[in-house]
């Protein structure tokens, strides 16, 4: 059938090595007993949780099932589709089934089939970086999942080296993000997992202070939402909100949105992160989810004083700028500056935004032009709707 068994992609048997060989970086097997016909078991695929069969994409059925859902959407007016842990989607025996050129072959052909509907493609895959710079060259969008990381160490260590690295080589057709309804990933900063000879962004121990870090400035509550502490699907996120992962200080806070914003591609801003809420543990005391920590449920009296919250209104006051500003139609351009410090500049013929940041400082200066002239704004207080 369309759903993917064991025996279908090792038809003589797994062997330990085969089974060892596979990528995973979340606990135990990728593999669920099932009844599939009465009286006939097998193990099927279930690559993120056992409630979650996974699809035989080589399958006829499979195929015409997944085509006839891009069809339906572009009927229905969707302009985007999000290819949602592709990576993981083409199982070939011999190899990680992870982003293998069979993967990449697979996209290709879903990229070919959407664009003749008339829809865009958007890939979510968490990786190493290099495999984002690739899959960027492939489809229309491709998430940046490395600015989240890159961005708390900039503001921890007061280091902009790793950082503007990535801002020289990263894809520009990206959605940017600092936050989702997942964790912050620092498997996408980190060395390649299938091969370790292919460093990361960050060096090992950055990534391990990184992460203390942010378990330090949430209070340690992110500790027991992360890893083994709680049920998680993939154990290279730590679970916090990103307002909480700076200590829930406004200024940096916003000093981040302030850098997301300014990098080249479609800023993307999670609800908890628009209010810029806190860790719920009351919630993950509920489910045992560590995920559900950053996935608060408002009602309409926490709504209303979260919008009152000087935070919110000056995050809401950046969106407006970073969505109206001409010069965000323009040429992007990283200026090269001092240690420690990040400049980039928006250019649209007499429009222009500027930022400049000083890390360890956690200090900005930003300049854009307006009818009244340049304006220039140091301070959050500046920035409030």
């Amino acid at each position: 059938g369309m759903f993917l068994t064991l025996g279908r992609v090792f038809p003589g048997g797994a062997t330990e090595a085969d089974l060892l060989g596979l990528y995973r970086p979340r606990p135990g097997l990728p593999f669920t007993p099932f009844t599939v016909w009465p009286g006939e078991r097998h193990l099927v695929w279930t690559t993120f949780t056992s409630r979650q069969a996974d699809l035989d994409v080589r399958h006829p059925e499979a195929r015409r099932y997944l085509f006839e859902v891009l069809e339906r959407l572009a009927a229905s007016g969707v302009a985007l589709v999000r290819l949602d842990a592709v990576g993981y989607a083409v199982k070939t025996p011999g190899t990680s089934s992870f982003m293998t050129p069979d993967t990449f072959a697979f996209i290709s052909e879903l990229t070919r089939r959407a664009h003749g509907l008339g829809l865009e493609v958007l890939v979510e895959v968490h990786s190493h970086h290099g495999r984002q710079v690739e899959i960027g060259r492939q489809v229309d969008w491709v998430y940046d999942f490395a600015l989240p990381p890159l961005i708390l160490h900039g503001l921890f260590a007061g280091d902009a080296g790793p950082l503007t690295r990535w801002l020289d080589m990263r894809p520009h057709n990206a959605v940017t993000v600092l936050d989702t309804h997942d964790g912050i990933g620092v498997i996408d900063v980190g060395a390649d997992q299938l091969d370790p000879r292919l460093g990361g962004l960050l060096e090992p121990e950055q990534v391990h202070a990184l992460v203390e870090r942010i378990h330090e400035a949430s209070g340690q509550t992110s500790r027991r939402a992360t890893g083994d502490a709680a049920s998680n699907v993939d154990l290279y996120q730590v679970n916090c909100t990103y307002f909480d992962a700076l200590g829930g200080d406004d200024r940096l806070y916003l000093l981040a949105r302030l850098l997301q914003f300014f990098v080249p591609g479609v800023p993307q801003v999670y609800y908890v992160g628009l209010l810029a809420g806190s860790n719920d543990m009351e919630l993950l005391e509920r489910t045992g989810v560590g995920r559900d920590v950053n996935r608060h449920s408002y009602d309409a009296e926490e709504l209303s004083e979260a919008l009152e919250r000087p935070v919110v209104r000056a995050l809401i006051g950046l969106i407006r700028l970073r969505s109206s500003h001409p010069a965000f139609g323009g040429e992007w351009e990283r200026i090269e500056a001092s240690a420690g410090w990040v400049k980039m500049i928006w250019r649209a013929g007499e429009h222009s935004a500027r930022l400049a940041v000083n890390l360890p400082e956690a200090s900005f200066d930003l300049r854009f032009t307006s009818r009244e002239g340049e304006r220039v704004v140091t301070e959050v207080a500046g920035l409030l709707a």
